[in-house]
């Protein structure tokens, strides 16, 4: 009888309930499959800029998930961390400055440019109190001026004294972080600071300080999109599709700058209305590298070389990479 009655059940049709179960449950399977499957896109980012509002916006995973992507996002608090981490292969993609790209692509040939936005010139400056008897960059001379080591404002420092005809032997740098550089520059231990925004800006509210020069006519300062090259020609659509989020964004933060200021005060730690001037000086407009922005990028490069802070001599326009579609 057990036999029998084991024939009799395996012949017996399924539970209409049991049959939508089973259904349910291959479904499940299939999209925990696909999952599985889906390939992922790594994005580092820092407290200001495109890249943190496009996160919070949820955008990009919009953009990609139709084509099989998951996206990661990862924090950095600077451009030279960020690029070790991505030519370390611990991310795919990230935006910088003008100088962390210079060092990267000496220590990697696989890093590659994507895009880049605008200059934005009135961006970075070099400070001095409003009551200092500094009144041009000439008065630099023998002056201690604080700024950050190899960064896109070190380039400034070098390009204001070349017109000026200040040797860069002849002032006295003290290679300071932007908080350090703050402190200093606020209890006067430094006669000038090299700084950009939204550092920039908050030095100005704070302390009163004085623009002896901007980066206008001396220095671009932009800000680029960067990938690794076998990533980049690998995931050529995400790729793509990742410039097109970050152009939607940029459009939406032109005309919106005090929606932009609050939603990044909190993790700047800037109150909104200062980093709304920063913001004001920001330029938006993604597009890939011209000859005009590789031809500035190549000068920072020869820059940084010459003073020796570059190991060796770069091509610029060999790191430039071509858009797929």
């Amino acid at each position: 009888m057990p036999a029998r009655a084991a024939r009799l059940a395996a012949r017996a049709p399924l539970h209409p309930a049991w049959t939508l179960l089973t259904a349910l449950a291959l479904v499940l399977l299939t999209a925990l499959t696909a999952r599985a499957e889906d390939r992922l896109f790594r994005v580092g980012y820092q407290k200001y800029g495109t890249l943190v509002l496009l996160k919070g916006k949820g955008l990009l995973e919009k953009k990609l998930a139709p084509l099989g992507y998951r996206v990661q996002w990862a924090e950095f608090p600077a451009g030279p961390q960020l690029l070790e981490s991505l030519n370390a292969g611990a991310v795919d993609f990230g935006s910088t400055g003008e100088a962390p790209p210079i060092f990267a692509q000496a220590a990697s040939p696989n890093l590659v440019y994507v895009a880049a936005e605008p200059p934005a010139p009135k961006g970075e400056a070099i400070l001095v109190k409003a009551d200092s008897p500094i009144r041009t960059v000439a008065d630099l001379r023998g002056r201690t001026v604080a700024l950050n080591k190899g960064s896109n404002v070190h380039f400034l420092l070098v390009r204001a004294l070349e017109e000026a005809g200040v040797p860069y032997e002849e002032i006295k740098t003290a290679f300071l972080t932007p908080a350090d550089g703050a402190a200093a520059f606020a209890r006067g231990a430094v006669d000038a600071w090299v700084i950009w925004d939204p550092y920039q800006a908050s030095g100005e509210r704070s302390t009163g300080a004085r623009t002896l020069v901007n980066g206008e006519g001396l220095a671009p300062n932009r800000q680029f999109y960067l990938s690794r090259r076998d990533f980049a020609d690998q995931n050529r659509k995400a790729v793509d599709a990742l410039i097109e989020a970050v152009g939607e964004i940029d459009a939406w933060a032109k005309d919106n700058t005090d929606a932009v200021a609050t939603e990044l005060a909190p993790s700047v730690g800037i109150p909104a209305p200062i980093l709304a001037v920063a913001l004001r000086r920001q330029s938006y407009g993604v597009a890939p590298l011209d000859a005009a922005a590789i031809a500035d990028q190549q000068r920072v490069a020869d820059t940084f070389h010459k003073l020796k802070l570059l190991p060796k001599p770069i091509t610029v326009s060999d790191a430039v990479w071509k858009p797929g579609s």
